[in-house]
């Protein structure tokens, strides 16, 4: 059986993974592909730094690029550079040449899917991207194949690592947001400059990639709200414990009267969810469908094996095909719908609402604050105070029933005009996934 040759690009933290797998368990991986799997170049600028477990002088290695792109012999090339450019010009280069990608890269997917979709439907290739969602938890083989019968309803994920390990440890141990981000920093949970992961476009990316495929519907990445975790204190935390709930980043995307709600922010979830224990740097991935119910995917989100693990996992079914001699399917790629749904502005979703107000501890304050809710048509469930002072802000924590966004957050410009708040008032939307 003719042997499937693979093309590394990025021998980084995943690269090397990948590489790891392949000298571990090399047999298996051909047995499970059906034929003989050769490595037949490995492609980055920097040669000379030690890859753990790994020494790279036994390996093809070059810095040439062009030297996995334009080799005939490539079948498969493995993008594992990151960013934007030059992924993007490696992924089309390689599609255009005939070549299967395989790529864990959720920015570039997030940003410019739809071209490199089209390009691999147009070249008749296959576009592996199973590692770019959830590291090795495999949701995206799930959604494409294994709820196919399915019309999805809704998606919650914890996909990101990094915001739920600084969540997770907020909320056990009463530390604030920048004590605990160092302390990712320092394990490694948290990059030296941590935004994309902490002001959520690392979830908005994988939202992106998840909705889209759910939904076989076309979603910009402009379009997704997105709020980050900065804001977010020990104080809310151990509020939403004593109402009940914990508060976790989450990516959702729910379907409903020809409409899809596709939003990234922090949010309260009952203690009973699933995935309110999920804690520390794992994923989980809830999704309801019409046949088969409510699922959960969880694992780890991030990390060099499980990355890795993914990506073979994309490998394994391209090396198949091609020792069976099929070609790449139309259907192998993300399709739309005819009748793709339209997105739901942010503005006219509805949600219950966790409030904190910053209000002086005075007479009739509580009552200007919910005659201004009342007037926007948003009814309060609960009401916490905590504390008393004779000149300092103090707290009013308030659950809200059921409201239309654009109510509330117009209701929160003029609660926080009044003399009486003394600062910004603190929003969570509260969810019950099924």
């Amino acid at each position: 059986m003719n042997e499937v040759k693979l093309g590394l690009l990025g021998c980084g933290t995943v690269g090397a993974g990948v590489l790891k797998i392949y000298q571990a368990n090399r047999a298996g991986l051909e047995e499970r592909a059906g034929c003989p799997i050769a490595i037949a170049a490995v492609a980055d600028k920097d040669l000379e730094t030690p890859r753990e477990g790994l020494r790279l002088a036994d390996w093809p290695v070059t810095k040439d690029a062009a030297k996995v792109l334009d080799d005939p012999g490539v079948q498969v090339v493995i993008e594992l550079v990151g960013g934007l450019e030059p992924a993007r010009t490696f992924i089309l280069r390689a599609l255009q040449s005939g070549k299967h990608v395989v790529t864990a890269n959720k920015a570039l997917l997030a940003t410019h899917g739809a071209e490199l979709f089209e390009a691999a439907r147009a070249h008749g290739v296959l576009l592996g991207f199973e590692a770019a969602v959830a590291g090795g938890v495999p949701i995206i083989r799930s959604l494409r194949d294994g709820l196919a019968a399915n019309r999805i309803l809704s998606i919650y994920g914890i996909v990101n690592g990094t915001s739920n390990y600084i969540l997770s440890k907020m909320t056990d141990e009463g530390r604030p947001f920048a004590e605990i981000l160092k302390e990712a920093q320092a394990k490694g949970y948290a990059e030296v400059d941590p935004t994309l992961d902490v002001e959520g476009m690392d979830s908005a990316h994988k939202l992106q990639i998840l909705a889209s495929l759910a939904f076989r519907t076309p979603v910009d990445l402009k379009e997704i709200h997105t709020e980050g975790i900065t804001r977010i204190t020990p104080d809310d935390l151990a509020n939403a414990r004593e109402l009940g709930y914990r508060i976790k980043l989450l990516a959702i995307a729910k379907a409903a009267n020809g409409e899809l709600e596709v939003r990234v922010h922090p949010t309260m979830i009952p203690d009973g969810s699933p995935l309110a224990s999920v804690s520390g740097v794992f994923n989980a991935i809830f999704v309801s469908g019409d046949a088969v119910g409510d699922q959960m995917f969880y694992g780890r989100g991030a990390g060099q094996m499980p990355t890795a693990s993914a990506v073979w996992s994309d490998l394994i079914e391209i090396a198949r095909r091609l020792a069976a001699g099929q070609g790449a399917l139309p259907q192998d790629l993300p399709l739309w719908t005819e009748t793709s749904l339209a997105l739901r502005p942010m503005e006219a979703i509805r949600s219950s609402y966790y409030l904190r107000v910053s209000a002086l501890d005075k007479p009739g304050v509580l009552s200007q604050v919910a005659g201004i809710l009342g007037q926007h048509e948003i009814s309060i469930a609960s009401v916490i105070q905590k504390g008393r002072a004779a000149v300092r802000a103090v707290p009013v924590v308030m659950m809200t029933h059921e409201a239309l966004e654009r109510d509330m957050r117009r209701a929160l410009l003029e609660i926080d005009r009044l003399p009486v708040v003394a600062d910004r008032t603190v929003m969570i939307r509260v969810e019950e996934p099924p």
